[in-house]
């Protein structure tokens, strides 16, 4: 784009005397003239600009910020890839990737990064209770845990036997005749058993058990500077 320069000394014919052919104004002075302001005119943008027209500015130095036009130099100056990123994943985001294994870094460009979170899930952050802490963690993987007796939901196994002595379990039999023909009930006799409740024989492996929540697994790295 050219700015425009008066071609013609005006001024300098007043200076002139009468005689002086120069003095004259002639259409050839105006010709002259205007062609200058056309070749001006027609090399500026309009202000609305338009998709064909292009124009140069001041290119803006580094980290101004002002309403000053912003040149496409400047704009790929101070928008790179890295600046992107590092307004996307400031300190303390949490970057995952389910195919590669490369620090972001290298992938972003940007950023010190360290493994997250190996093998735990992450939860959000509670106002009070468990998960009230920052970065708290807890849980394990195996948790390796015996449910104690107070831990098993309350129940009860029913053991009630009644009728005839040929109709009692053998093993009943034996502990009546052994407690010298009592019964179990509170009847009258042997053969009256009534109806009674005993405690059943104890079951159980007492082993430890897991929990875990379905799980996907990812590469996970946090952003620390």
């Amino acid at each position: 784009m050219s700015n425009y320069t008066i071609a013609v000394a005006w001024s300098g014919k007043d200076a002139l005397s009468d005689s002086d052919a120069a003095k004259v104004i002639s259409g050839a002075d105006f010709n002259t003239e205007f062609s200058a302001v056309q070749t001006a005119v027609n090399t500026k943008a309009d202000v609305n600009g338009s998709a064909s027209e292009t124009f140069s500015a001041t290119t803006a130095g580094s980290g101004t910020n002002t309403t000053q036009v912003a040149t496409t130099a400047f704009v790929q100056a101070a928008i790179t890839a890295a600046t992107i990123n590092a307004l996307v994943y400031p300190v303390g985001s949490i970057y995952m990737n389910a195919a590669v294994a490369t620090n972001p870094a290298t992938l972003l460009g940007f950023g010190t990064w360290a493994a997250y979170a190996e093998g735990r899930v992450p939860v959000g952050k509670a106002s009070s209770g468990t998960f009230d802490t920052l970065n708290a963690t807890g849980g394990a993987e195996t948790d390796s845990h015996t449910l104690t007796e107070a831990e098993i939901p309350s129940h009860y196994h029913d053991s009630i036997h009644g009728g005839s002595t040929s109709g009692r379990p053998g093993g009943f039999v034996a502990i009546s005749n052994a407690l010298g023909g009592s019964n179990f009930g509170g009847g009258t006799d042997d053969d009256d058993w009534g109806s009674s409740r005993t405690k059943t024989k104890g079951d159980g492996g007492a082993h430890t058990h897991d929990i875990l929540q379905p799980y996907v697994v990812v590469y996970m790295w946090r952003r620390t500077a």
